[in-house]
């Protein structure tokens, strides 16, 4: 058995998923995000549930969700992955200024 090593776990680069029914989006904050130092795209979903199902698999560190999406929606989604996933933050995404997501 290894002993974690703080160092490496300081260095180590930020996991996220990307998360948008809108491939423009998704693919966008990917891109960016992906020549950032210190941060890695591990994956990328369409929906919640593809949200939901990646982040059991890849662990991610952050996930950053959209709200408005097809089949599961982001609050839904967040709700399920942090019962799966306690250790995951999530950052939720919207251009909707309405309240009910707020």
């Amino acid at each position: 058995m290894t002993t974690p090593n703080p160092e490496e776990e300081r260095h180590a680069p930020v996991r996220v998923l990307v998360v948008d029914d809108q491939q423009l989006v998704r693919d966008g904050i990917a891109s960016l995000l992906r020549v950032q130092d210190g941060i890695s795209v591990v994956g990328t979903a369409t929906n919640g549930q593809e949200a939901l199902e990646q982040a059991i698999t890849l662990q991610p560190d952050v996930i950053l969700m959209d709200v408005r999406m097809p089949i599961l929606d982001g609050v839904e989604a967040t709700f399920q992955i942090l019962k799966q996933v306690p250790s995951c933050c999530i950052l939720m995404l919207t251009t909707f200024d309405d309240e009910e997501y707020v």
